[in-house]
């Protein structure tokens, strides 16, 4: 039975955890408070992978108070050697009485075994304190963990009648500037950003992040920006090209068999600075790539969130394969009417039932603009 003063530290953890929201990937996002019975002696959080995780930093700040103490942990302490030593050992080191954790890390090298340790050692361990907020903070790393592929969010933006830009294409800006700052958000808590070559043509977008330094002073880090290009048609002069941060290419693997020129253009976009894979092309002229390929791909990159901006067509493909995790959805008080392009591009339906079906998870005013959350109702 959790007290009150249980529920106050884990909420505590839980905001110390969000500060590596940004920043953690490609480890979980993990918050830690260490309290002498209800007076909290240390606090910590993990920031970026290859430094101290949040036991430690926590235990630092208790120093010899934490003799003793409960440590309140977001998720399970590790209990493996990664970038950095087991947590678990830290905790034992410092002499902690009683460990109580939210969630049980599903990394087959932890799952279970860091609780286990410290019950064979004598410490009292409890877990499942605001398990669902914890699971809230890491989606990605937890999917990653679970399925070896990326928590795929994909952000669309319409008008009230479901359409994203003119019969033309013209589509800056449909929604307004508070929902375009809230994308840079979005972005920069995601480990990867993915795009599909029509976007590339059309649009030319830099697809980084463009927001001030993090309160630490240290510069906010680029998520890599993913394209999707069967026949690799990037331009050597696109402006995502001219920004900083990772870029990988996927294109098909047959198209350097069938097109003229493939291997120059490749060279010529590695010297540019992109990364370019092949990957199963689908489609009997390798026209677009396996989606579930993608995927597998970017997870044994350790890519936890990935975050889509592109078309109707790969949009629509995403969905019909039921690889989305969750919409953003950004909704203008604006009408575009019949002419104007779809949200996106789907099969033909003959039954109502069979429309793919989501659950509101969020919705808010974001200045002009209405942003709903959605998730697939039977995921």
């Amino acid at each position: 039975m959790f007290s009150d003063f249980d529920r106050r530290a884990m909420a505590r953890a839980l905001a110390l955890a969000e500060r590596g929201l940004e920043t953690a990937h490609p480890n979980p996002r993990v918050g830690c408070i260490i309290a002498q019975a209800e007076d909290i002696v240390g606090e910590g959080w993990h920031e970026r992978a290859g430094e101290p995780h949040a036991e430690v930093n926590a235990l630092r700040a208790a120093g010899l108070k934490a003799a003793g103490s409960t440590a309140y942990v977001t998720l399970e302490p590790c209990s493996h050697h990664g970038r950095t030593p087991p947590c678990v050992d830290a905790l034992l080191a410092a002499r902690v009485a009683r460990v109580v954790f939210a969630l049980e890390d599903p990394n087959p090298q932890v799952s279970g075994q860091g609780a286990e340790a410290l019950r064979r050692a004598g410490v009292a361990v409890e877990s499942g304190l605001m398990a669902a907020e914890a699971a809230e903070l890491n989606p990605g790393f937890l999917k990653r963990m679970r399925c070896g592929r990326p928590w795929v969010r994909v952000k669309l933006a319409m008008s009230l009648d479901g359409r994203t830009a003119l019969a033309d294409g013209t589509s800056q800006w449909i929604t307004g500037p508070a929902a375009r700052e809230d994308v840079q958000q979005w972005r920069a808590r995601s480990s990867a950003i993915l795009t599909g070559i029509g976007t590339m043509l059309a649009d030319d977008p830099r697809l980084d992040v463009r927001l001030p330094e993090l309160p630490s002073g240290r510069p906010r880090p680029q998520a890599l920006r993913v394209v999707l290009d069967a026949g690799l048609k990037t331009p050597p002069a696109a402006r995502m090209l001219t920004t900083g941060g990772p870029i990988l290419i996927m294109t098909a693997a047959s198209a350097g068999e069938r097109e003229a020129g493939f291997a120059a253009r490749r060279a010529e976009l590695v010297k540019r600075g992109a990364a370019v894979e092949e990957v199963t092309g689908t489609d009997p002229d390798g026209s677009r790539l396996s989606l579930p390929e993608v995927l597998d791909r970017l997870g044994r990159r350790e890519i936890n969130e990935l975050w889509v901006e592109a078309g109707a067509r790969l949009a629509g493909a995403l969905l019909r394969e039921a690889l989305v995790d969750e919409l953003i959805v950004y909704i203008a008080p604006r009408l575009l009417g019949p002419q104007a392009r779809p949200l996106v591009e789907m099969t033909e339906l003959r039954n109502l039932q069979d429309a793919p079906d989501f659950v509101i998870v969020d919705s808010c005013r974001v200045g002009e603009d209405l942003r709903l959350r959605l998730r697939p109702r039977h995921h």
